[in-house]
This record gives C-alpha cells, sequence and structure tokens, in this order.
C-alpha cells in the first residue's frame, strides 16, 4: 500500500500522468428525490415557514388591496355627509359607524389607509436609497470620507426628531409631498450605518478583489458586485421603515402637522374625533386599530424576511 507521505502534488506537464489519488472533477449525484433548490427557493422556503410572517403578508396584501379598491367595495365617497345620519354607531350600512358630519367611517378609514401606507411605503424607498447609497460610498472607500459621511449621519441623528418635523411640516404646509420629503430626510440614516458595515466587512472578499483586478471601475463594484449582496438588510431594514414612517406620519397628523383635512388619514381621523372618545369610540377604534395592525404585520414580515434573507439559516427536515 502506498503511503500517502509519497504523494506528491501534479505536475504542470500535459504529458505527465496524473496521479491516481487526484479526484477528477464531476458533478455529484443527487440522490432519488432531492431536490436542489436556488437561493430564492431557499429564501422562501425559509419565510414559509414563519407563520407570522406568512399571516402578516396576507393580511398586508388584503388590506392593501382594499385600500385601492375602496370605491368598488363601499357605495360612499369618504367626503360623503349625511347630516341626518351623524354619529351612528356601526350597523349593517355603516360597518364602522358615521362620524359627526354623517361620513362614513368605514370609507373614511380605507381611504386614510391608502395615504398611510403610500406614505410609509415611498418613505421607505426613498430614504433606503439614499442610505444605501451613502452608507455603500462610506463602507467602500474608508478615509475621510467614511468619516465626514458618518459625522453627517451622527449630526442628523442627533437632531431631536419630532420637534424638527413639527417645524417643519408647519412651515411647508403639510402636502402629502411635504410629509413624505420631511420624513425621508430624517429616515435615511439607519440604512447607511447598516449598508457601511456591510460594506466594510465585504470590500475585502475574494469576489471583490476578482472584480478589481479584471478591470471593474469603483462604481461598478460598488453597485454591480457589492451592492446586491447587501440586499438582505436593506429590505429588512425597508420593511421596518415602513411602519416607522406610519407611526411617525400619524403622530403628526393627530397633532395636526400632517396631511391637513379633508384627506383622510388614520392620525387626523384620530385627530377628529379626540372629543367622541366617550359618546362615539368606535370613531376612535378603527383608526386604531388599523394602525396597530398594519404595524404590527410589518414588523412580523420584517423578522420573517430577515429569518429568510440570512445564509446562515437551514431548512430542517426533508422541506
Amino acid at each position: 500500500m502506498r503511503d500517502h507521505r509519497d504523494r506528491r502534488l501534479p505536475t504542470t506537464d500535459p504529458l505527465a500522468v496524473e496521479p491516481d489519488w487526484i479526484v477528477p472533477e464531476v458533478a455529484l449525484p443527487v440522490a432519488p428525490g432531492e431536490r436542489v433548490f436556488s437561493t430564492r427557493q431557499l429564501a422562501w422556503r425559509r419565510f414559509k415557514r414563519h407563520k407570522l410572517a406568512m399571516v402578516s403578508l396576507i393580511i398586508l396584501i388584503v388590506l392593501g388591496l382594499a385600500t385601492l379598491l375602496v370605491g368598488v367595495i363601499s357605495q360612499y365617497g369618504f367626503a360623503q355627509q349625511n347630516l341626518f345620519n351623524r354619529v351612528k354607531g356601526p350597523s349593517a350600512n355603516h360597518w364602522f359607524g358615521t362620524d359627526q358630519l354623517g361620513r362614513d367611517e368605514f370609507t373614511r378609514v380605507l381611504y386614510g389607509g391608502r395615504i398611510s401606507l403610500l406614505v410609509g411605503l415611498t418613505v421607505a424607498l426613498s430614504a433606503g436609497a439614499v442610505g444605501a447609497i451613502v452608507g455603500a460610498i462610506a463602507g467602500f472607500y474608508g478615509g475621510w470620507i467614511d468619516n465626514i459621511l458618518m459625522r453627517v449621519t451622527d449630526l442628523f441623528l442627533s437632531i431631536p426628531f419630532l420637534v424638527v418635523l413639527i417645524i417643519a411640516a408647519n412651515a411647508l404646509g403639510g402636502s402629502l409631498f411635504d410629509i413624505v420629503l420631511i420624513l425621508s430626510v430624517f429616515f435615511w440614516m439607519p440604512d447607511a450605518r447598516i449598508v457601511r458595515g456591510v460594506f466594510l466587512s465585504m470590500k475585502e472578499k475574494e469576489f471583490v478583489e476578482a472584480a478589481r483586478s479584471s478591470g471593474a471601475s469603483n462604481m461598478r463594484i460598488i453597485f454591480y458586485h457589492m451592492l446586491p449582496n447587501a440586499m438582505g438588510p436593506i429590505i429588512v431594514n425597508a420593511t421596518l421603515s415602513v411602519a416607522a414612517a406610519i407611526l411617525t406620519e400619524s403622530a403628526l397628523s393627530f397633532l395636526g402637522f400632517g396631511v391637513q383635512p379633508p384627506t383622510p388619514t388614520w392620525g387626523n381621523l384620530l385627530n377628529g374625533s379626540r372629543q367622541f372618545t366617550t359618546l362615539a369610540p368606535w370613531l376612535v377604534w378603527f383608526p386604531g386599530l388599523a394602525i396597530l395592525i398594519t404595524v404590527l404585520c410589518v414588523n412580523f414580515l420584517g423578522d420573517g424576511l430577515r429569518d429568510a434573507l440570512d445564509p446562515h439559516q437551514r431548512l430542517g427536515g426533508n422541506e
């Protein structure tokens, strides 16, 4: 029997005989019935195992469709008044009751959800894009560029958030575009910090060195090689930003500095029904429950995405 110590590395001579201990690179056979999954398929299967995330996704889809199709679902307009039917409780004709002007509360809650969800999604996308670019540049280049960008980030984080939001919303007028712009200015910092950390740990990886040695420009390395590999944390943080933006917009509207009536949002619906808390509590319950359910579902969805996009997670059993 040959001793393993006698084994020598293969020569580069093409005429040399390859030693019998070299195992040729062949595709490993797949056992019958065993499936090979792609990265996306594995992520989807991990996500499906998170029951709360799946239920939350279904609820959010139903809620989003209801806000878009409210004109089909409800026979009332959100500003349609009926002074002979004011402050009536939930009934077959008005599922969520009516407010102090006889307007259908169910219709107004759905229209308010359309505005609140639009604000949350738009703020998450815009702030996520800005934060990803700032964090990518800071993490990739490092040095003085990193120091400047991170000090600017720290400066924004040190600003008293709610006070500045109220002042800015009051100065700009409180339109939908103004609220989205103001919230986007103050929501990009967590994304920047997360992406910077990912880039710092990724820029010395082999695939980055290979792209650099092949002559790829810095911008191509950042946006075509590194940023796609950082999408997991970005997506997870974007879902949390949706919930935070909805809560912040609702708080601003409740204080009277958000989207102004007659456009309904969940926040100004709560603000307009404060004096009816004991007389007509359904005017407070339904907008409040809409905010609570939406934020909980978004947070559960973020938890599910975090587990699904974690490469260290493994599927157990024969799933």
